[in-house]
């Protein structure tokens, strides 16, 4: 066999980071040993995930996994928070959007995609329910209702769809059973918030069962325009409703789960807010006032989503076939008034809020969606030394955009250009895995994947923008790749308490197509690979009163696709950088420090750096922004600044998060509690590039859930609240135009009522 046909040689850093992770593990193992507590002090339960697509205790695998489920699901979700709730709640994942509730963009470990356009490729892979949701538009349907979720870091291609150099973030519903059950939750708070979720499920039969599952989210708006001329006077408010219907058939030797979904959102886009962060600094200006806006504009979001999948299993003697068929659509409209004020500079009254060098108001719209995935998986079940599982994944999706530009100048708004875009993706792949238990506490795993991927794209542009592309079209692109992508790790037992663990991972992401034609073209970023490398101990600790999860890893990613977002020229370009660089840790901590006291921890250490001296990108066109870069003079005297070594744009190196649950029994039965959970992050770069002004602030925040459960727990009655501390930062910004940016989300107080039956 050719040397080039073993996987490369693990560097030196690589080799150091099993070692330390060892030497920390011995002190874990003599923990691990220490006498059993009494049979009346509480314990942790065993945590069951299925990142390999079999239900396995989270420690016998090797793979850094972080979980959200139970009691932190409903906290979280509290407020009527969408999912970019989970930001910041495991270790080294990031959650943000420029679409608000929309389109949210993951980000582990660094690696993510700061795109907005509706056919981006994100290096993050979603699986709902089996499903991999490839739209941005589908991966923020409503989290409700569910099992367990778990964050999977580092490239998973051999075993989950597709597009994972980064990692997966998996939901799994609660599935329906022979027992009657349920639940039901109201709240009300700020801003007239109203939520109401609950599931109702049971048999309809001997061998069938159903759950139906539901979900409605509603606040007024919270934001007023100033602007008296304003098509918009009040912003940031929303109606969501999202439904999932299940039925289960449960036969001698075949199950099958069928799914249907659908969700609607309606309400304002994202607001931007013009000339908000101070020059020179990132700080907010001086009487700054986050429920006023001024635009002139029109503001607006829909969106709906709908879908079914149909998951079977056959069993065979020692065998088992699964079949994983998915269906889903998408329509959206997203308006926005892009420049965050109103008027222009160059008017003879001018404009505001500060300068507004010019007008920008777009919309994005998806009419056309469809995505069709299956997957045929046959996985044995032998109860021996060695298991595997093989199969072939197929998946299809036709899209259609499309962008309008508004002139914001004239009465009523007119549309003043239009563009197109269709893309049609195919990729199939073919993988395998098995796991060889070498000894009773070895076990070596392994997995290979081999992925055809192929994108035809059009693009034309129907009605210019004035002084932007000319009309004409269709622009036509196509691209096709194939890898091969694999990964091999272990797990070694030291003691029935402490695992060991060490894995590589090569992960692929196809080439991607961008084409904002409003006053650009059409951009290709080729295909980029990563060699993933972590080592790492998993322990149950002190009979099962902690648990803890720790690991060091680092990652090269060669040729990763990069966005180059806004500039002077207002463009949107896909590039590729010779070389990406991450390394760090991640801590997971879970501890009874009493009985009646539960305190999780969560930490990362991400260092993400760009390797690649002769990339430049274009910075902000205004000269509003002080550029921390080296800059060069391009072609045509446009600015532009050296990224080498800068970071990944999204990606905080530091992580952390804090939950901790007080209980208190009271004499009728019940018990009084305190939920308080906290979340923070250091510092980011909104862009490739490096300013003072488009530095994300380090943000801390925090919720707060306290109330009384009945005996039984069929009951509970809370008061909650989300950033308690008000804390107001920008987390992301427009660079093309002024100093425009976006914020998190505000402070929520709220009373709510859960019954469970």
């Amino acid at each position: 066999m050719p040397m080039s046909a073993f996987p490369p040689r693990p560097p030196r850093r690589a080799v150091l980071a099993v070692a330390l992770v060892v030497v920390m593990a011995w002190p874990l193992a003599a923990a691990a040993q220490a006498p059993e507590p009494a049979d009346t002090a509480a314990t942790l339960d065993a945590v069951q995930v299925t990142a390999q697509r079999r239900v396995e205790n989270i420690r016998d695998v090797p793979v850094s996994i972080g979980t959200v489920s139970g009691e932190a699901l409903d906290v979280l979700g509290s407020g009527g928070g969408d999912v970019r709730f989970l930001s910041g709640r495991v270790p080294s994942l990031n959650i943000e959007s420029s679409y608000g509730r929309a389109f949210p963009r993951f980000y582990i470990r660094g690696l993510g995609n700061t795109d907005f356009d509706l056919n981006a490729s994100q290096p993050v892979s979603l699986v709902y329910d089996d499903v991999v949701q490839e739209s941005p538009l589908l991966k923020g349907f409503p989290v409700f209702d569910l099992e367990r979720i778990e964050v999977l870091r580092g490239p998973q291609g051999t075993l989950f769809g597709r597009n994972t150099p980064a990692g997966v973030v998996k939901f799994d519903s609660v599935r329906p059973s022979q027992d009657f059950g349920g639940y039901a939750q109201a709240a009300y708070g700020t801003d007239n918030l109203a939520n109401f979720e609950g599931a109702v499920g049971g048999a309809l039969g001997g061998r069938w069962s159903a759950r139906l599952s539901g979900l409605y989210q509603h606040r007024d708006d919270s934001v007023r325009n100033m602007y008296a001329a304003g098509p918009t006077d009040a912003l940031e408010g929303y109606d969501e409703s999202a439904v999932r219907l299940q039925f289960l058939y449960e036969g001698d030797a075949f199950e099958g789960l069928f799914n249907v979904h659908r969700r609607d959102l309606d309400g304002t886009a994202r607001v931007f807010r013009a000339n908000i962060i101070q020059p020179g600094g990132n700080d907010l200006v001086p009487g700054f006032d986050r429920n006023r806006v001024w635009l002139d504009g029109v503001n607006h979001s829909e969106l709906e989503t709908w879908g079914a999948s149909a998951r079977l299993r056959w069993d065979f003697e020692g065998l088992s076939l699964h079949s994983i068929t998915g269906y889903e659509r998408a329509e959206s409209f997203n308006r926005g008034d892009i420049d965050g004020g109103y008027g222009a500079a160059f008017l003879p009254d001018g404009g505001g809020p500060g300068t507004i060098p010019f007008p920008s108001e777009s919309a994005d719209g998806l009419p056309g969606h469809r995505q069709v995935s299956q997957e045929l998986r046959l996985e044995s079940d032998t109860g021996g030394r060695f298991d595997w599982q093989a199969g072939l994944f197929w998946f299809q999706e036709d899209i259609t955009i499309d962008s309008f530009n508004y002139d914001s100048l004239s009465p009523g708004n007119p549309q003043s250009g239009h563009a197109v875009q269709t893309q049609e993706n195919e990729a199939w792949a073919a993988f395998a895995s098995g796991e060889f238990a070498a000894s009773e506490r070895l076990k070596l795993r392994a997995g290979v994947r081999y992925t055809e991927d192929r994108k035809d794209f059009s693009a034309s542009v129907l009605q210019a923008v004035p002084g932007g592309t000319p009309a004409g079209g269709p622009y036509l692109v196509s691209t096709d790749a194939s890898d091969v992508s694999w990964d091999l790790s272990a797990v070694y037992a030291l003691n029935p308490d402490v695992n060991l663990y060490g894995r590589v991972a090569k992960g692929f992401r196809a080439p991607s197509i961008q084409g904002r034609l409003a006053f650009g073209g059409i951009s290709t970023a080729d295909s980029e690979e990563v060699i993933s490398y972590e080592a790492g101990v998993k322990a149950d600790l002190f009979g099962r009163r902690a648990r803890l999860d720790f690991n060091l890893f680092r990652y090269t990613v060669d040729g990763q696709q990069l966005i180059a977002v806004g500039g002077a020229a207002n463009q949107a370009n896909l590039l590729n950088a010779d070389r990406t660089i991450g390394q760090g840790a991640e801590l997971s901590l879970e501890a009874y420090l009493g009985d009646r006291l539960l305190v999780t921890l969560g930490s990362s250490y991400n260092d993400t750096e760009i390797d690649d001296p002769e990339l430049a990108v274009a910075v902000c066109g205004t000269g509003m922004c002080t550029v921390t870069d080296p800059v060069l003079v391009g072609p045509g005297g446009q600015t532009l600044a050296l990224i080498d070594g800068n970071p990944l744009p999204q990606a905080p190196e530091w992580v952390h998060s804090l939950t901790a649950r007080w209980a208190i029994p009271l004499r009728q039965g019940g018990e009084f509690f305190v939920f308080t959970d906290w979340a923070y992050r250091s510092e980011v770069n909104f862009f490739l590039y490096e300013s003072a002004e488009f530095t994300g602030k380090a943000t801390l925040e925090g919720g707060l859930r306290a109330g009384y459960l009945w005996e039984g727990g069929d009951r509970e009655l809370a008061l909650f609240g989300r950033n308690i501390t008000d804390t107001t930062r920008v987390v992301g910004a427009i660079d093309f135009n002024n100093l425009t940016g976006f914020l998190n989300e505000p402070r929520t107080w709220g009373l709510e009522f859960t019954t469970r039956f």
